[in-house]
């Protein structure tokens, strides 16, 4: 179970549980594996995640929470992409503290990913 006072958001993906948590490790990852120059870009990227950066950021979340897990693993998981985009967004709203929460968590919900999952196809 997650300890949301350490920060950790929760992810429950192919029968198992999955602890995300945001440290200095994770976010050191996440600015490597999109290639950013510096963490204040970091905000900016995850508002206009591709597929690829969702997992570089899922993975290095769930290995900040204890977990081994790679970019391509995470791709793999059992689980909707609304349910690991809303758990990404906590473990970023959770690790940036009580004051910035809310609007993170708003950001994550009307964000790229919020409402329907659709195919390229569905909208054209």
């Amino acid at each position: 179970m997650a300890n949301k006072a350490r920060g950790e958001a929760e992810l429950e993906a192919g029968g198992r549980v999955f602890r995300l948590r945001l440290t200095l490790g994770a976010l050191a990852e996440i600015e490597d594996g999109l290639s950013l120059n510096d963490l204040s870009e970091v905000e900016t990227r995850l508002k206009k995640l591709r597929a690829a950066d969702l997992a570089i950021v899922a993975a290095a979340l769930m290995r900040g929470g204890g977990h081994d897990m790679t970019p391509v693993e995470a791709l793999r998981l059992p689980v909707d992409l609304p349910v690991l985009v809303r758990a990404v967004g906590e473990a970023f709203a959770l690790g940036g503290g009580q004051a910035k929460s809310e609007a993170k968590a708003e950001a994550i919900a009307t964000g790229p990913f919020a409402g329907r999952v659709s195919s390229r196809s569905d909208s054209e």
